[in-house]
């Protein structure tokens, strides 16, 4: 008899939320490592509220559970370490760094997560253009100020461009497809699936179908009223698509693992 792996994030009985008022009420999930797995649900479930609570948002309190990632808790550790600890989150609205280029705020985060002495400039500039044509982005945008005057779409790739870069092991991408054009989210997939692997976990939340239709998820959740409603397979997101939410309100309609 097998053991069954370790999960590499594991989240229990969570509770938290921001402003005195509770989001999150009890909040279960396990992603193991290789593994895919989407989180959907309509507004003010709670979907952001997990993201922000993950990576350490000051403004969000967390009253109740663990979260631990590969046995470590995570809770008890500043948002710096938890990216050492290879922890990414790419934001719904990331934001503009003025008067600091691409390539020295990914220089400073790589040195700060890989260690600086690890760090040789030759190398990092040849991974980075490889990585950034990878991704369809320009050079000339690696020495703009990150975000500044970029599109939707730009300031996503950019996202993607740092997750690849800082090589996590567990990412959460927080509606990274929101506002984007069909071209935008083929390459924001691209970049997840290069990720991905077997010592790699993904969390994708969103609120729409055809992002995994290019990432396919091995496990898909419907967050409702800041729970885990429902659990299964991608079938689930075409019965979404199909139903809606409001079924999984109704009485009958129990979590199922």
């Amino acid at each position: 008899m097998t053991n069954a792996p370790q999960p590499l994030l594991q989240i229990e009985g969570l509770r938290a939320g921001v402003g005195g008022r509770e989001i999150l009420r009890g909040l279960d999930l396990e992603i193991a490592a290789g593994e895919i797995h989407a989180l959907m649900g309509p507004n003010g479930s709670g979907k952001s509220t997990l993201s922000n609570v993950l990576m350490g948002h000051p403004d969000y309190e967390v009253g109740a559970g663990r979260v631990r990632l590969a046995g470590e808790d995570l809770l008890e550790l500043s948002p710096e370490e938890r990216a050492r600890r290879g922890l990414f989150l790419a934001f719904q609205y990331p934001v503009a760094i003025p008067g600091v280029s691409v390539v020295q705020f990914l220089k400073a985060a790589v040195e700060a997560v890989r260690g600086r002495e690890s760090v040789r400039a030759a190398a990092f500039l040849r991974e980075l253009r490889e990585t950034a044509a990878f991704l369809e982005i320009g050079e000339i945008f690696l020495n703009r100020p990150i975000n500044e005057g970029f599109s939707g779409g730009e300031k996503k790739r950019m996202e993607i461009l740092q997750m690849l870069m800082l090589r996590p092991r567990m990412v959460v991408l927080d509606e990274t497809d929101s506002g984007l054009d069909i071209d935008a989210l083929k390459v924001v997939a691209r970049g997840v699936q290069r990720i991905a692997g077997p010592s790699a976990g993904v969390l994708v939340i969103t609120h729409y179908e055809r992002i995994l239709n290019h990432i396919p998820p091995h496990r898909v959740h419907i967050l409702l009223e800041g729970r885990i409603a429902r659990s299964g397979g991608p079938e689930l997101v075409a019965e979404l698509e199909r139903r809606g939410y409001d079924w999984l309100r109704e009485p009958s309609a129990a979590p199922s693992g």
